[in-house]
Order: structure tokens, then sequence, then C-alpha cells
């Protein structure tokens, strides 16, 4: 049976079934460590947003495997660990099961599933980053990079220019500071991947609340389909 993964909270009983190192139907308990994780796996571009984390064992031959509450609903699918030595570390993650419900329908009519993409790196702003990096807002996703390919692009959003070093990282400063969308509060860049992925699909138009030299502005988007990895 299909549950609910909106509903799912931490501290909940968390049953992971797969096949670990290929020991088949391998049952192991845990409770939900986090929800609403957003993830972005080794090298790939892309992130995967509202994640379950969960500290019951998983390890290679679990992903595809479900991830069960106490009454034995699927509430997501094991994906991925955390792990320095490629064995459990008490960190894994499974995609929630109403993602699932939302893209295999697609999948099955389609062969795929189109993502809408809006174009941008981002860094999430702290109040301790704007105050060291001087900028105009305490919460928001300020706008690294970008792509000249898409939609942000095309809307007129900027990038940053000026390079700085934030707690050992580089930030290029000087882009467009996003603090809502469609007038839902953006805190940091994980509320933005977030809401695209839930709410909208490729063809429609998003409202950017935006800080641009200091001033508030509005930009209007259209999203497109993601471009695949590969490209």
């Amino acid at each position: 049976t299909l549950g609910d993964s909106g509903s799912v909270r931490p501290g909940q009983l968390a049953i992971a079934i797969g096949n670990p190192f290929g020991l088949e139907g391998t049952m192991t308990v845990g409770i939900i460590s986090a929800v609403g994780r957003v993830i972005r796996p080794g090298s790939r571009p892309f992130s995967i947003p509202n994640m379950i984390q969960t500290d019951a064992p998983i390890n290679p031959g679990n992903s595809g495997g479900p991830l069960l509450d106490r009454q034995g609903r699927v509430i997501g699918v094991n994906t991925l660990i955390f792990s320095q030595s490629g064995v459990s570390s008490g960190v894994g993650f499974a995609i929630p099961i109403d993602t699932v419900k939302r893209v295999v329908p697609e999948l099955i009519a389609h062969g795929r599933y189109d993502h809408p993409w809006l174009g941008i790196s981002g860094f999430s702003v702290t109040p301790l980053a704007a105050k060291a990096l001087g900028l105009p807002a305490e919460h928001g996703a300020l706008i690294l990079e970008v792509d000249p390919r898409g939609p942000a692009a095309q809307a007129g959003l900027r990038g940053g220019t000026q390079p700085a070093r934030y707690e050992g990282e580089t930030i290029v400063l000087g882009g467009d500071l996003i603090v809502a969308i469609d007038g839902q509060p953006v805190r940091q860049m994980e509320d933005l991947i977030a809401y695209l992925e839930e709410k909208r699909r490729p063809g429609d138009e998003v409202v950017l609340s935006i800080l641009r030299d200091g001033k508030a502005q509005e930009v209007r988007v259209r999203l497109a389909p993601r471009p695949s990895t590969s490209s």
C-alpha cells in the first residue's frame, strides 16, 4: 500500500527492504532522521529535492527497495547513502512516495518525465552570510550563475561578477537575490528547488521577486524542460 510522504515526520519508525550486497529480502529498521533534504549526488548538475533521510541501514543493493512506515505503507524508495567507506553510516535517503506517484505515471505513459528548469545556480543566504558579504537581505537565493541557454537568461536575470571569499569558499557577488516565487517566501536555495519540483511543470510561468542593486523587482520567467545531464 502506498502511503503519504507529506505526513512523514522525524522520529517515526522507518523500515527499509532491499537486497544489500545481493542478500535478497533484507529488512532493516531505524527512524526518519529528517525530511525535505535537497541532495546533489556526486558530480551530477541537478539536485534531488524533498528527500527523506533515515538511519535505517541502507547499503548498495537497497536502491529501488521500499521504505515503509510502522503500518507497512510505502513512504519512499531507497535511493542513496552518504558514506566515506561505501557502506551504511546511518545517513541514507529515499525519494518520497508522493514524488513517485507524480513521476511514475509519466514514465509509463511517455517514457520520460520532464522536470521544470530555471537555469541558475545559487547560494543560500543566511543572516551571517548577508552581514559578511554585504547583501541586502538576510535570507534568499543569491544567483551565482545564469545558464545562457535557460529561461532565467531569457528573462534577464543576472548572475554574479565579483568573486568574494566566505567560509573558505568563493562566492560570486553582484547577482540578483531571489526572495520569493509566486508570492511564496524563498529563504534558501532549497525552497526554490522544492517549489519548482512540487508545484510547477515546464511551460508554466513563475513570478520571481528579486532584489537587484538593493531595489525590489518582479521578473516573469517561463520554465523550460530540464536538459539532459549529457548536454
